[in-house]
């Protein structure tokens, strides 16, 4: 994601997230006139996920080549998808549109069988992950600089591959399936721990065919490693609020679940009125005394 590889892709993308950014926050402002709740606090996490991916693509990063480089996926790849998601893009829209043929379509793509597999946290984590490995650590790199269009498709498949897993962990929107919790987070722990792997061995050696100073090489596999962890962190703590929503309706049941079927306090409310009365009767009928 250098400046001569991001030209084919870059500009085009960054008017396109400028434009979503722009259509979300009118929708959700929409359908907070029509009196439907959507929190403030999504559209902000929206506009940070667009700014994010824009700033990454046209804005100025500081550092030499490979540090640029590296700020950039972070923005483009990581950060920016994980709060695009977790503003539930796919729920506003859903909520947005009428009944009818549109609506119909979009909810049979969420819940498609090829939509389900690509949201398998594993998967998902494969497709985006196995992408940074294979770009790092194969000649795709050193190809994408000679071929500006190949750079302008592996930008494009970094996004996606970025949203699709953030969307894959963090299962806030209406898909085929949501999987279970301790899933989720195991994925997520393994694929910080593959993201941070490739981080070290770039920081050890760079990708073939290039030739990027060491200090400028250190620099950037560092960042790459505590952002991505930063990254990480964000997509934990969606998976923490969930849990702590998830545990606390749970016990709020239990505490509102009936008493058990044989207690006397239960038998009692269930008996009928003659029985009650006759039960009142004999405990306020005086007890006689013995000689």
């Amino acid at each position: 994601m250098t400046p001569a590889v991001s030209t084919a892709f870059g500009a085009p993308a960054a008017l396109g997230c400028v434009l979503a950014g722009a259509a979300y926050v009118a929708g959700a402002v929409r359908l907070r006139r029509r009196g439907d709740a959507w929190p403030c606090w999504r559209d902000c996490v929206f506009a940070g996920g667009c700014a994010a991916v824009v700033w990454g693509l046209a804005g100025p990063v500081p550092g030499g080549p490979f540090t640029t480089h590296t700020g950039r996926h972070l923005l483009v790849a990581m950060a920016g998808p994980a709060l695009l998601a977790v503003a539930r893009p796919l729920t506003l829209v859903l909520r947005l549109l009428p009944p009818g043929t549109l609506r119909r379509g979009l909810l049979r793509v969420a819940h498609s069988t090829v939509a389900g597999w690509l949201l398998f946290p594993p998967v998902a984590a494969a497709v985006d992950i196995g992408g940074l490995w294979a770009l790092y650590r194969t000649d795709l790199w050193s190809a994408a600089h000679r071929h500006p269009e190949l750079g302008g498709l592996l930008e494009l498949h970094m996004l996606l591959a970025g949203l699709l897993f953030a969307m894959a962990v963090c299962a806030v929107d209406p898909v085929r399936r949501r999987w279970g919790l301790p899933l989720r987070a195991v994925t997520l722990l393994a694929a910080g721990a593959a993201h941070a792997v490739l981080a070290k061995s770039l920081y050890a050696a760079g990708p073939p065919g290039t030739t990027f100073a060491p200090p400028d090489l250190r620099a950037g596999s560092q960042l790459m490693y505590y952002g991505g962890d930063a990254v990480e962190v964000l997509l934990a703590l969606t998976l923490a609020v969930q849990w702590y929503v998830t545990t606390g309706r749970r016990r709020a049941r239990q505490a509102v679940r009936p008493e058990r079927v044989g207690s006397p306090a239960r038998t009692r409310a269930h008996a009928g009125p003659a029985a009650r009365e006759r039960d009142s009767a004999g405990s306020a009928r005086p007890m006689r005394s013995s000689r």
